[in-house]
């Protein structure tokens, strides 16, 4: 799984390059745009939730805080999971060329959809931070434990791609329900509400969503400025080990049939 990455890291990075040049082709200004669109979208939560709802985040007792700035956070980190679902099913049928040809090696395409995913949750990430300086005049010490964090939802992320990769060859229909569950994991994870507003029986269920313990983890640190539930992202991370390597046998196994059913 590694080693291939290693293996074709070249390719992987023209693929890569290709691929974001590829989604601002023909625009007049190119890349900028992904600066601009993320930027403009915290713009509009800004106005809409600080200067039109007069929302503020926090339940009783707790520090108030700028209910766009939390949201950005959530939705930046949704996006990328998002992006995955959305794209991950296609991958194959959008590059049956390559399926042709034997010596591709077609395990690299999530990694190239999930780095494009990652590149544009790097820009919102770096707009987050400018905003939190503008908010809270300080970046928090404990934002030190975002890649502890981090990581294991890209693992995640990562091994989801090539299980939906592998099934989109197979069963059509995924394309056509991915959106759609990619908008259930938004609204069923704690991005626009805390998860303590929730009953507690309904939490540990909220919990099971893979973005809710990494939305509620970054926050804690970002804007709290306290340590991550260590226990919890030990267990989400053995999970994420898990799908990932589920995921590129799925992937690896099921590739031989990909030619006869293309």
């Amino acid at each position: 799984m590694v080693s291939s990455f290693w293996t074709h890291r070249t390719l992987v990075w023209q693929l890569l390059v290709r691929d974001i040049h590829s989604r601002y082709r023909g625009s007049l200004m190119g890349l900028i745009w992904s600066f601009v669109t993320p930027l403009l979208m915290l713009f509009i939560y800004t106005f809409v939730f600080k200067y039109v709802f007069k929302a503020r985040w926090g339940v009783a007792g707790e520090v108030q805080l700028n209910f766009a700035m939390v949201l950005f956070l959530g939705l930046t980190i949704h996006a990328i999971l998002s992006d995955i679902i959305s794209r991950s099913p296609g991958l194959i049928l959008s590059n049956v060329n390559f399926v042709k040809k034997v010596v591709f090696p077609l395990e690299i395409l999530p990694w190239v959809a999930f780095l494009s995913a990652l590149f544009n949750f790097a820009i919102g990430f770096l707009l987050l931070f400018c905003f939190i300086l503008i908010e809270l005049h300080s970046i928090p010490v404990a934002a030190l434990y975002l890649p502890l964090i981090l990581l294991p939802y890209f693992v995640l992320v990562l091994g989801l791609s090539w299980i939906l990769a592998a099934l989109g060859v197979y069963v059509r229909d995924i394309q056509h329900i991915s959106g759609t569950l990619a908008t259930l994991l938004l609204f069923m994870s704690p991005v626009f509400y805390s998860i303590d507003n929730l009953p507690e029986t309904f939490q540990s269920w909220i919990l099971l969503n893979p973005i809710a313990l990494i939305v509620e983890e970054c926050r804690t640190v970002l804007f709290y400025n306290e340590a991550p539930d260590f226990k919890a992202l030990a267990i989400y991370s053995c999970v994420a080990l898990l799908v990932v390597v589920l995921g590129f046998w799925m992937f690896q196994k099921s590739r031989k049939g990909f030619a006869d059913v293309l």
